[in-house]
């Protein structure tokens, strides 16, 4: 497994940089981030030249890459046009989205999974019919819909939660925006745990510990579900770095002033450096989410060796 890491490990340095070199270009070819700054008023020319000169934007977008990517790896991100660091920024974002993510995950693993078994032992009764429809109902509607009816019905008209969660964020406030973050990928598990249930339930090792006399439990849980789960557990490792990058309109509806929030401000502002630093970091976080996906696979089924 030791020679499947590195190999791994290595292979995710040329995707790393070509993803941020990418992203990098996308933000500066497709706006000029000096306009941002003297807000609806044009920027006379000599204080766009001064400000281009000062945040390095007078170089060529080559030059300016490998600029950024040489402060990356000393740990500096750079300057966002307020004057604070990027670093700062990402201080304060950070635990908060990764609090919001955790929230969500637990949703998607306990709520999904769960009726993803129930549907798939149950297929084609009364309860399959039923959960199908619910998911197809949240997979169909937008979650900004879905967050704004939550936020007016429980925290404007029945006042169960607070409309907006407090600058600290803290897990209990969390909890109905996690949900509203998790129902469409919740959707998702409980559909594809319940296909994987049902296709593996006619598999011969299945029938097999049956026939042993195996307790319906133990079948279920030690044979069934560990070999149905390796979709799944594909799909929550990279909806991890999905929900944190995609929680932008979750942040926005309740007050949150996460990742989210921050790129949301730095694409308004056309904040090149908040943006680029931010897409940096969520892009390993997407390569170490699916880097530790593969290396469960080995857990859940055992057959999996990794040379």
């Amino acid at each position: 497994m030791g020679r499947y890491v590195i190999r791994r490990l290595l292979q995710m340095i040329p995707v790393f940089f070509g993803a941020t070199l990418l992203i990098f270009l996308m933000v500066n070819v497709m706006g000029d981030p000096v306009a941002g700054l003297c807000g609806d008023r044009q920027c006379d020319p000599a204080t766009a030249a001064q400000l281009k000169k000062e945040f390095g934007l007078d170089k060529p977008v080559w030059q300016q890459y490998l600029t950024y990517m040489g402060n990356v790896f000393t740990g500096d991100f750079g300057t966002a046009f307020n004057g604070q660091e990027v670093t700062e920024l990402m201080a304060n974002a950070f635990p908060v989205t990764i609090r919001l993510t955790i929230v969500a995950i637990v949703f998607e693993i306990l709520i999904g999974i769960s009726l993803g078994v129930l549907t798939g032992l149950k297929r084609g009764r009364p309860v399959d019919t039923g959960v199908l429809l619910l998911t197809l109902v949240v997979i169909s509607v937008p979650t900004f819909v879905t967050g704004l009816l939550v936020q007016l019905l429980l925290g404007v008209k029945w006042k169960w939660i607070d409309p907006s969660v407090s600058s600290g964020a803290p897990f209990d406030e969390l909890i109905v925006p996690g949900l509203v973050l998790a129902s469409v990928s919740l959707a998702y598990v409980t559909r594809l745990t319940r296909t994987s249930i049902a296709e593996n339930k006619r598999a011969d090792y299945v029938r097999t510990a049956v026939a042993k006399g195996l307790p319906r439990r133990r079948v279920i849980t030690r044979h069934l579900l560990r070999n149905s789960l390796i979709p799944v557990v594909t799909f929550i490792g990279t909806d991890i770095g999905a929900l944190m990058g995609g929680a932008i309109v979750t942040e926005r509806i309740f007050n949150i002033h996460g990742v989210g929030y921050q790129l949301y401000q730095g694409i308004l502002r056309q904040n090149t450096q908040t943006v680029v630093g931010f897409v940096t970091v969520l892009v390993l976080v997407f390569l170490v989410a699916n880097l530790l996906v593969d290396l469960l696979y080995a857990v859940l089924d055992p057959r999996i060796r990794y040379a």
